[in-house]
């Protein structure tokens, strides 16, 4: 027989994980609970994706606001902090950024521009492009990227990253200075003192900052 289907993919609602539990015991009874209402068959080679994040809950193995707080402050004390390339997330970076903020003075905030590493966009590729501006060799201010572009909403969340970001950060009394660049080597005229948050290209953007007279990075 011809076979038509490729590979299905569910994605199960389990209970809210907590620091204990059982998760091959919750995570098995989720699976037959869904396979008895959905009726669909468990096969030999089906794969069960477990994100780390349930793990880490179940583990309590997590690192908490003021636990970042102590990290960033024991890392660069009274420095001005570089924090580049984050990617724009209620739920993921958004946390990290109020450790961050709560253990720093003055954070200069730099974007990647029309988007994030992951695809969230600021602006549409098509604004630079009615604008004239090169997102790769241009860099913007805040008050500069809103008089070119003004308030952006995300298309799903609702939310301007950038008012977002930095009403967290201002939230904990710390100055925050916001500009635009795709450039690495674009942070070292404000502070020498840099926290690469980008994900998949860290390493690059360490070096480059390293090589180009950063100093804790």
């Amino acid at each position: 027989m011809e076979r038509i289907v490729g590979t299905v993919v569910r994605g199960l609602r389990a209970p809210i994980i907590k620091e204990g539990d059982n998760i091959a015991e919750i995570i098995s009874n989720t699976i037959l609970k869904a396979s008895n209402i959905e009726d669909f068959s468990i096969k030999d080679k089906d794969i069960v994706g477990i994100t780390e994040s349930v793990v880490a809950r179940a583990q309590g193995n997590y690192a908490n606001i003021e636990d970042i707080e102590k990290d960033i402050h024991s890392k660069f004390g009274e420095d001005t902090i570089g924090v580049i390339f984050p990617i724009l997330s209620r739920n993921r970076f958004a946390i990290c950024l109020r450790g961050i903020a709560k253990g720093a003075k003055k954070i200069v905030l730099m974007f990647r521009f029309p988007s994030d590493e992951v695809g969230n966009s600021l602006v549409s590729i098509n604004k630079l492009d009615e604008k004239n501006i090169n997102p790769w060799t241009d860099t913007l201010t805040e008050k500069e990227f809103r008089n070119y572009f003004g308030y952006n909403k995300h298309i799903f969340t609702g939310i301007d990253y950038i008012d977002y970001y930095k009403s967290l950060i201002e939230e904990y009394g710390t100055e925050c200075e916001i500009i635009f660049s795709n450039d690495p080597k674009t942070i070292l005229r404000y502070t020498e003192n840099v926290l690469a948050c980008d994900i998949h290209t860290r390493f690059r953007t360490k070096k480059i900052l390293k090589e180009n007279g950063g100093n804790k990075i």
